[in-house]
């Protein structure tokens, strides 16, 4: 089964991009008629964050991330066998200066890229233009395994590093001059984690930003991928380096984080990646939302 599929997506890369990206709305739209676990999670998620919205807002809110949600999965058919030629016509990116500046001045470069569902093309998109290194999560399925792996080897010389490996190793890379695609904002337990406003809930979060710009002498560069609607691509967006960054307090600069993660959703909140339990591991005595 997971060949026929590998199959099927194959043969989607052929499509228009157009196509594919209805083609990809209509299987979101599907999955949040037919998955009611995962509708559960997202208007769970949305409850917390958005308590200024009805519940007509969060539903329609709700539909909207399936459908890119959707399209986010046929459309790494792309990344995976599209021409380089083909991606350079797609994807946009913003401020790639920024990252040749630092590096060609010697600095250790940490990318902030927070899980939206463009986040694949944003790696592809700077895969193209820079050798870096990534955390790579082992998957269940070997088929699919291997295939992300390949699509996220496709470009450059890519360096994947388990997490299970150890902080040195990232260290290491971006030392080397490679800059770290990290994503910090998922809800990894109460080991490592602290407690830090996220929408004004309470949210276990890995400090790791802070520690790993500390531990390499790093600057903080945020990276952020928007989907266009129909078939108008990809934008990649670079932003400015963080100024004083980290501090002394490993608390404040992890919430520092987590505001900005707060506004950069605010500008497209469809496109965050909801379907996690983002508050599943509670301050103790609290209750589990899900």
């Amino acid at each position: 089964m997971s060949r026929l599929l590998v199959g099927l997506l194959w043969l989607l890369h052929f499509l228009p991009l157009t196509v594919l990206a209805r083609c990809g709305s209509g299987l979101g739209s599907a999955f949040f008629r037919l998955g009611r676990r995962r509708r559960h999670i997202v208007l769970v998620n949305l409850r917390l964050c958005f308590p200024e919205l009805d519940e007509a807002q969060r539903q329609d809110m709700a539909r909207a991330h399936f459908r890119v949600l959707g399209r986010s999965m046929l459309e790494r058919s792309l990344l995976w066998w599209a021409s380089r030629a083909r991606l350079s016509r797609l994807l946009r990116v913003e401020g790639e200066e920024r990252m040749r500046t630092l590096l060609a001045a010697g600095r250790p470069v940490l990318m902030l890229t927070p899980h939206f569902v463009g986040l694949d093309v944003g790696g592809a998109a700077i895969a193209m233009r820079f050798d870096c290194a990534s955390i790579y999560a082992v998957q269940s399925n070997r088929v699919f395994d291997r295939l992300l792996l390949r699509g996220r080897q496709r470009f450059g010389d890519q360096l994947l590093l388990s997490r299970q490996e150890s902080v040195r190793a990232s260290v290491r890379a971006m030392k080397a001059g490679r800059p770290l695609y990290y994503l910090p904002d998922m809800d990894f337990g109460r080991r490592d984690s602290i407690f830090v406003p996220f929408f004004g809930v309470p949210a276990a979060t890995v400090p790791g930003l802070a520690r790993l710009a500390r531990l390499a002498g790093a600057v903080v560069v945020p990276c952020l991928t928007r989907i266009l609607p129909g078939g108008a691509g990809y934008v990649v967006t670079v932003g400015e380096p963080w100024q004083d960054f980290p501090t002394d307090d490993v608390e404040a600069d992890t919430s520092r984080m987590n505001a900005w993660i707060e506004a950069a959703i605010r500008t497209m909140p469809e496109q965050y990646y909801w379907v996690h339990r983002r508050f599943k591991t509670r301050p103790e005595g609290e209750p589990r939302p899900y």
